[in-house]
């Protein structure tokens, strides 16, 4: 397992992770793998059932990929079935997404995801988790990881999940944080439907497209150019490709684009003014 070293990070001293101190129980700090933006982005935590149906990857996918190409942070809990679907759409369209485990990163929970987790980090995103090293996950622990879950998001959009299911503990904990709910409709004959179903009856929002979800939570996101601009250079161009292939770091970013340091930041600097690209903190880049 290579998600690289652990940091213990308190939630007061990062503006990212703040939000989490108006959390019921909140944890003072987090173990962090990986990098946590330095100030406040939108945040989706996107869940679900582990057996996500056709119809359930393919929403999964689209509305993960279509948030984090926004520019939006996907949030989940690696595990199987929707969690993990979301973390890979997220990277596969350039962004950012952050793990929340239920035991301490010693090791990653399931085990058949300790690749992902390293692309996560890799990319720029973050293993995060309230538990010491050595805690190994229980069932009282997933339960409260779902409010880590919701804390740090600004919306919980659920995919699919069945009427009687473990996801509501997050939506529980949602409601109860003044986070936005929103769920995507399914069938009425589809079991995994049911619980977005009913919690659109109890009044979440209806998740539709993903700019239904921008729409309330970062209206400045939306009809945000994703192609580049035939005003830009043809350097600031290459920057925006390596940035989308994952590489956030900026001095892997100046050795890819093969130019001098000067020109590599005066072209960053431009950029970051413009809008085009913005820092996540410790050198480390997103799209902006």
């Amino acid at each position: 397992m290579n998600i690289g070293k652990i940091k213990v990070q308190s939630i007061v001293s990062n503006a990212y992770a703040s939000v989490l101190t108006e959390v019921i129980g909140a944890p003072k700090s987090l173990f962090v793998a990986g990098e946590l933006p330095s100030e406040r982005i939108p945040t989706v935590a996107i869940i679900g059932t582990r057996r996500p149906s056709s119809y359930g990857v393919e929403q999964t996918e689209r509305f993960a990929g279509a948030l984090a190409k926004a520019g939006v942070i996907v949030v989940s809990g690696l595990a199987l079935g929707v969690d993990s679907i979301a973390h890979k759409a997220a990277l596969d369209n350039g962004g950012i997404t952050l793990a929340v485990l239920a035991n301490g990163l010693h090791r990653i929970y399931p085990a058949t995801h300790i690749g992902l987790a390293e692309q996560i980090v890799q990319r720029g995103g973050a293993i995060i988790s309230e538990y010491e090293l050595g805690e190994e996950p229980r069932k009282y622990s997933f339960l409260a990881r779902n409010r880590i879950v919701s804390g740090i998001s600004d919306a919980v959009l659920v995919v699919e999940a069945a009427d009687r299911s473990g996801t509501f503990s997050t939506v529980t904990h949602a409601i109860s944080q003044n986070k936005e709910v929103f769920a995507i409709p399914g069938p009425l004959t589809s079991l995994q439907s049911a619980g977005p179903n009913r919690l659109i009856q109890q009044g979440a929002h209806v998740a539709l497209e993903p700019n239904d979800i921008l729409e309330i939570i970062a209206p400045h996101l939306i009809g945000k150019p994703t192609q580049l601009s035939l005003a830009m250079s043809p350097l600031e161009q290459l920057i925006l490709e390596l940035i989308a292939k994952g590489i956030r770091d900026g001095e892997e970013l100046l050795a890819e684009s093969g130019v001098e340091a000067s020109e590599f930041l005066q072209a960053m600097t431009m950029m970051e003014l413009s809008g085009t690209i913005k820092a996540l903190g410790n050198n480390k880049w997103t799209n902006g």
